[in-house]
């Protein structure tokens, strides 16, 4: 119910606050359990999904989100999962919960990156993307994020208004020949790197083969933010 409360108040607001294109939103199966992999360039970006699309989004986010009462609730209402880095597989237990998520039919988001670009470049996929549909059947609907990171960088403590962002969303891709090969690593890997392709191609932003780094000063420095080249449009 909070879910729903909180996008009847934020809808309004970011269409007033921003200029929102979307494109391709009728690749979303309208019922059934659905994988949206999308790049992450901001904090932003957990905002605008959700609210662009008709169907509840959950997400698993950092447990220190939900450590503060004062925000916890917010998390929540917005669909997201805490999970403890700490002790034991972090990434099985985010594989779990989603996995939950997806056999009731649910939707799913997820960012292959695994944590924010800080130096424009879209980057590596982590595997938990192919693992996770394989072991549930949901389709992967992959997703361009554009232009979030003007609204609110990475490092940036409040968001700026009137900025343009547009999302792509893609055809699901065909996993079907893949199914029962989740233990493949090879497998894996292909599937990581055709979701990858694809959300570069919705994006347009420069792909570098390397995983994102999570700390701000283990970016080289010539690595400058890169604006977006000219991306197919979704048919």
């Amino acid at each position: 119910m909070l879910y729903w409360g909180i996008k009847v108040v934020l809808t309004p607001i970011l269409r007033l606050g921003y200029r929102v294109r979307i494109e391709g939103r009728e690749h979303i199966p309208k019922r059934g359990p659905v994988i949206l992999a999308a790049n992450h360039r901001s904090f932003m970006d957990s905002l605008f999904l959700p609210l662009v699309i008709r169907r509840r989004v959950t997400f698993v986010a950092k447990a220190e989100y939900f450590d503060s009462k004062k925000t916890a609730w917010f998390f929540r209402g917005v669909g997201q999962i805490p999970i403890r880095r700490e002790g034991g597989s972090a990434s099985e237990r985010a594989l779990s919960s989603a996995t939950e998520v997806l056999e009731t039919g649910g939707v799913f988001g997820i960012y292959p990156e695994g944590t924010r670009t800080r130096d424009g470049y879209l980057h590596r996929g982590h595997t938990g993307v192919a693992r996770l549909a394989l072991r549930t059947g949901a389709p992967i609907v992959p997703v361009g994020m554009i232009g979030t990171d003007e609204i609110q960088a990475t490092d940036a403590k409040l968001p700026r208004f009137f900025r343009d962002v547009t999302i792509r969303f893609g055809r699901p891709i065909p996993l079907g020949h893949y199914l029962g090969r989740e233990d493949e690593r090879i497998v894996l890997r292909q599937i990581t790197d055709e979701v990858m392709f694809e959300i570069q191609q919705l994006s347009g932003y420069e792909y570098q083969d390397t995983y994102a780094t999570k700390k701000a000063e283990d970016v080289p420095v010539e690595h400058a933010p890169v604006k977006p080249f000219e991306a197919a449009a979704v048919a």
